[in-house]
Formats: structure tokens, C-alpha cells, sequence
């Protein structure tokens, strides 16, 4: 049996994430997101569910753009970042940037968050309303009860289209004009999803970290295809599964499933992988007290005392069996039957045992007495008094 590979510490770094495996479903900004996790000591698995296609019919985009600088609208509706810096690129490939800021400048610029107020900011403009719940919704109350009757729209749409807001503030007077930047496609490599998703029902990924609600609801469809449902919010459900979103909206088609994720107070991604790292330092403060420090139990590896353990599969799995039961004895043949493989040679059961006293005995002389042997009944965790 082969232990498992040392896991690097990134200097200055404390490795809160060591042995955590992090599935990332997100396409853009995925290299970034994945190496932050990765400098506090997670490994990555990376499975975007869906792409985002760039507007096929640019000589459309354009038209609709021209449209818009001979006819101004009084009011310009952003509803991402990375669209409405894309508008602005297609009109400079176009020739008409300076015509499209010049109306830009002169409409009133409502962002549907801080992501797309970001975006205007960086265009060198100035959003005179952001919707800091970046839903669609609050920004159709506000100009809803304004009245948008007579007043020209533009609407910047994002990949899974305009959450009616067009239609409704169509029907309220308004003459709209939408704008499709990009839209939301298949993912590239769908072989990638459906390999992630079922290791994540098989107890193989420890977080599934989500940056957009569309990418959100195609990974949940990804599960229901795979027929894994049940296991995979079983394990979001008992916690041994963590979901993380950047953002309310992002979280919605999670709540939705009943799962209630781990998101920052700002939707930017520094931000989840801060509160992804907060959530696991938090929750190594709550683990399994044992006689040689705190004990955590990740699908990759185990950390005692703060120290990643050196285990290979097998000594892994008796681990996490052990500290499933707190301090119960465990019976060998429970044992057995949990080891990878189909053994029925109960000797496997002490060459397991023993090689996992041995790993944990690096971390020093009472971390040999982790795991206790119970005289005809089985093994047992050596754990702290409550």
C-alpha cells in the first residue's frame, strides 16, 4: 500500500484546507479561484457545468448598439460585469466606443450589483443605482415605482437571459431595448461533470464551490442525470459535503435543493475563499477531541493537531470509521468489511491498524495511543472527556 502524497505547505500560509478536496464547477476566473484554494493547501478538482459562449451574431450586436446611439435611452440597465465590458469591446471592435460612451454618459446607469457596477467604473463611468441584492427584481420594484412609461431602455442581458425584467417593463409603458452580450452554453467537457458529480456522491470531494446561479442549477441537473440525488444532499445535509456561493443569487438554486451554503458578506471571489477558510477553522475547533489534539476526517486525508497525517487508503478508511463512532468500540469485522477492497483476511485488519498507529505516532509519543485495542471486541478511538 502506497501512503499518501505529502501535501506542500505554501509558505506564510496555514494550511486550513489540507486534505480538502475543492471541486470548482465555475468556467471563468477558475485558475484564479483555484490557486488561492490551493495556497491554503486544498486540492482541486475542476468540472465546469456550463461555458459562456460569446455572441454568435456580432454584425447584430453592433446594429443594436448604433441603434442605440441614434436613438438614446434615458435609462441603461447592467446586469453582470463581464457583459457590460464585453458591450464595450464589441463597440470599440465595431469603431463606435467614444459615440456609445458619449450616451453612456449622458443615461442614467443602473447596476445589478457590485460586479457590474465594477464594470462601469472601469469603462469610466458612474452607476447612479446599484441593486446591492443583484436580483433582477429589486430593480424592477425600483423603476416600476417610479414609472418607466414612455421611457427608452436599454437592458444588458446575462447569459440566462433577463428574469423578465424586459417583459415587465415592456408591459409597463416602456419601449426596451435588450442587448445579448453572451449566453450560457454546454459545458466543455461534460465526461469531466459526470465524473466529479458521482465522486462527490461517493464521499470523494469535500466542497463544491459555485460562482454563478446558472452554473449552479446545470451542476444540480448534472446530479439528478447521474441518478445521485439523494447522496449528494444526504452528504450536504450530515455536513460531511460543504456547498460554497459567492453571492446570494449564485446561492439561490442551492437553497432551493435545501442546501444552505457558505457565502461571504461580498460577492467576490477573495471573499469566498476567505469565508470557505473561515468556515474550516471554525470547524476544526469543533472536532473530535482524542487523547493526541483535535481530529478532522477529510475524504483525502486526516489532521491531527494540525499536523496531515500520512496515511494510505486503507488506514484512511479505519480512521474514518473509528472516528464516526466518538470512542465506540468498533468490531474488527466492521472494520474489514469498511476496507477498500473485498478482503476477508481479518489480518488486514491488524496490519491497518497498525500502520495507522505508526503514522499518527509521528506527531509524537501520545499520538501512538490514538487508536486502543479492546481485548476480544474490536478497536476503539482514544478520545478526550467531554
Amino acid at each position: 500500500m502506497t501512503a499518501a502524497p505529502e501535501i506542500a505547505a505554501a509558505p506564510g500560509l496555514e494550511q486550513v484546507l489540507a486534505g480538502c478536496v475543492v471541486l470548482i464547477t465555475a468556467d471563468r476566473r477558475s485558475a484564479e479561484l483555484s490557486a488561492a484554494l490551493e495556497r491554503r493547501g486544498a486540492t482541486i478538482r475542476h468540472a465546469p457545468a456550463m461555458r459562456i459562449v460569446p455572441h454568435e451574431k456580432d454584425a447584430e450586436l453592433a446594429a443594436v448598439t448604433r441603434a442605440l446611439i441614434a436613438d438614446p435611452p434615458a435609462i441603461v440597465v447592467a446586469t453582470t460585469g463581464i457583459g457590460f465590458r464585453a458591450w464595450i469591446e464589441a463597440a470599440d471592435t465595431a469603431g463606435v466606443a467614444d459615440e456609445l460612451h458619449a450616451v453612456l454618459e449622458q443615461a442614467r446607469i443602473i447596476a445589478r450589483g457590485p460586479k457590474a457596477r465594477g464594470a462601469i467604473q472601469a469603462a469610466g463611468l458612474t452607476a447612479d443605482w446599484v441593486a446591492e441584492s443583484e436580483t433582477s427584481a429589486e430593480i424592477l420594484d425600483l423603476l416600476l415605482t417610479e414609472g418607466v412609461a414612455g421611457q427608452r431602455i436599454a437592458i444588458q442581458l446575462h447569459g440566462a437571459g433577463a428574469d423578465n425584467l424586459d417583459v415587465e417593463l415592456a408591459a409597463a409603458g416602456a419601449d426596451v431595448q435588450t442587448l445579448t452580450v453572451y449566453r450560457w452554453g454546454p459545458p466543455v467537457d461534460p465526461q469531466a461533470v459526470q465524473d466529479t458529480v458521482r465522486a462527490t456522491a461517493a464521499g470523494e470531494v469535500d466542497a463544491v464551490v459555485f460562482t454563478s446561479a446558472p452554473g449552479a442549477y446545470a451542476w444540480f441537473e448534472a446530479v439528478d442525470r447521474e441518478g445521485v440525488t439523494d447522496q449528494v444532499l444526504a452528504r450536504f445535509a450530515d455536513a460531511s459535503l460543504v456547498a460554497a456561493a459567492v453571492g446570494p443569487v449564485t446561492a439561490r438554486p442551492l437553497l432551493e435543493r435545501g442546501v444552505d451554503p457558505v457565502m461571504p458578506e461580498r460577492s467576490r471571489l477573495g471573499a469566498l475563499v476567505r469565508a470557505l477558510v473561515s468556515h474550516y477553522e471554525h470547524d476544526r475547533t469543533t472536532e473530535l477531541m482524542t487523547v493526541a489534539g483535535r481530529l478532522q476526517v477529510r475524504s483525502r486525508a486526516a489532521m491531527l493537531d494540525g499536523h496531515v497525517l500520512r496515511l494510505s487508503p486503507t488506514g484512511l478508511e479505519v480512521l474514518r470509521v473509528l472516528a464516526g463512532r466518538a470512542g465506540d468500540v468498533v468490531s474488527r469485522q466492521e472494520l474489514l468489511d469498511a476496507l477498500p477492497g473485498c478482503s476477508l483476511d481479518p489480518h488486514a485488519v491488524e496490519v491497518a491498524v497498525a500502520r495507522l498507529r505508526e503514522a499518527a505516532g509521528q506527531q509524537g509519543p501520545q499520538a501512538r495511543q490514538l487508536v486502543q485495542t479492546v481485548v476480544k471486541r474490536g478497536y476503539r478511538l482514544a478520545v478526550q472527556p467531554a
